[in-house]
């Protein structure tokens, strides 16, 4: 039986990249293989038999008195606490292989080069742009930003790319400097998985090797998504209320559209977001968090998801679930977003940023009759079924491992 490790920062369904993670395991046991886990210990953590080598919780909104703020910027640039219990766990669990999803900055990328000296090859998937990017979003507070492309990582410091934070910023500036220096990424990573086209030819713009990649895309169970084709009468966001999600421009052009619109998330935004609100007027309602059947209950009732992202998105697993409900999803023509949309039939793009743009969108799926909006519905649900499956992700996912040696 071969042995998986799978390694993340968080052993809980926090985010997109986590349930991945978990699903990715979860998918590999079904297929006969054995697993184990290394992440970093949360109170959230669903429970692990491997939790006793999960390093120790480090959160950078947590407030510390300064001596640990040290130490956890120690760790966060080179953690030899994430090797040392690495160590232990690999040798009484000598896996075939291990696949990351995100490692940083609790890991750090110093479990890669232990990772190689215990001979177990190191798949990544890449849920961002950390392997090109410092600060993993190419994003800042003037918006999309590649500047470390081909100029210092001390850009990351002199524009503040992490939250706006001097300090935070110049830790990370440290960790990259220091890992593009030896070169951690590239020496010790056996295959990076690109989930989106759109990263895979960002990378190589930024000098990767385009044969370090695989494209394989995410997938659903669409059999789990109770689906509902009928059209509600409003538009949906559902996820982070972040700089880089858009909300600001998605709640300027659902007031100009003079559409209802329904947001179910929370983050650092909301209260800037819900006086923006306030100030414009408009028919939009704060839900706060919502996940599980309570969420896929709004997202059944809606006429439409919206994704109005402002950054490098990759595929987001928002716009696969929607349409697994057979809701049509108006996407930010950004990032890797358009390649999970058949444009006019599974639903639309339109230029990130532009409330304009998003306006007459809006006003035009408002204007769609029950008919029409219910077949575009149903095609969404078939087109994940038909190109974002298991079986398919299974299939190249065992396939990448046995190129590296590594057969069930």
């Amino acid at each position: 039986m071969p042995r998986l490790l799978s390694i993340n920062s968080y052993h809980y369904r926090r985010g997109g990249s986590d349930v991945v993670y978990l699903d990715h395991a979860a998918l590999l046991e079904e297929l006969g293989w054995d697993n184990a886990f290394y992440a970093m210990h949360h109170p959230q953590n669903q429970p692990s038999p491997w939790s006793r080598f999960f390093i120790d919780e480090l959160e950078f909104d947590h407030r510390y008195p300064p001596w640990r703020k040290l130490a956890m910027a120690g760790k966060v640039v080179w953690s030899f606490e994430a090797q040392r219990r690495l160590r232990a766990l690999l040798a009484e669990y000598p896996a075939d292989i291990a696949h990351l999803h995100c490692i940083y900055h609790h890991h750090s990328p110093a479990i890669l080069p232990t990772l190689q000296e215990a001979g177990v090859p190191a798949v990544l998937t890449a849920h961002d742009l950390k392997i090109a990017c410092p600060a993993y979003k190419m994003l800042n507070d003037g918006g999309v930003c590649e500047r470390c492309r081909e100029g210092s990582v001390l850009n990351v410091l002199r524009h503040r790319c992490v939250r706006g934070s001097l300090a935070a910023s110049a830790v990370v500036a440290a960790e990259s400097a220091l890992h593009r220096r030896l070169d951690t990424w590239r020496r010790h990573l056996a295959k990076v998985v690109s989930p989106s086209r759109f990263f895979i030819e960002k990378f190589v713009e930024w000098g990767w090797p385009r044969e370090r990649f695989a494209y394989i895309p995410n997938w659903v169970d669409a059999a789990r998504f109770e689906p509902q084709a009928a059209p509600g009468d409003y538009f949906l966001y559902f996820g982070r209320l972040a700089p880089e999600k858009g909300v600001a421009t998605l709640l300027r052009a659902a007031r100009d559209a003079g559409v209802a619109l329904k947001i179910a998330g929370t983050g650092p935004l909301q209260g800037e977001l819900q006086a923006l609100h306030a100030g414009l007027g408009g028919d939009a309602e704060f839900l706060g968090f919502r996940r599980g059947a309570e969420l896929h209950a709004l997202v059944r009732g809606a006429r439409a998801v919206v994704l109005p992202s402002q950054w490098y998105e990759n595929a987001p697993m928002s716009v696969l679930e929607s349409m697994a409900l057979a809701k049509p999803v108006i996407g930010a023509r950004i990032g890797g977003i358009p390649e999970l949309i058949v444009e006019g039939e599974t639903g639309w793009t339109f230029e990130s940023g532009s409330v304009a743009q998003l306006a007459e969108r809006l006003r035009s799926v408002a204007g769609l009759g029950t008919a029409a909006l219910e077949r575009i519905g149903r095609a969404a649900r078939a087109h994940v079924e038909r190109e974002f499956h298991r079986q398919r992700y299974a299939d190249a996912m065992l396939d990448l491992y046995a190129s590296l040696g590594v057969r069930a």
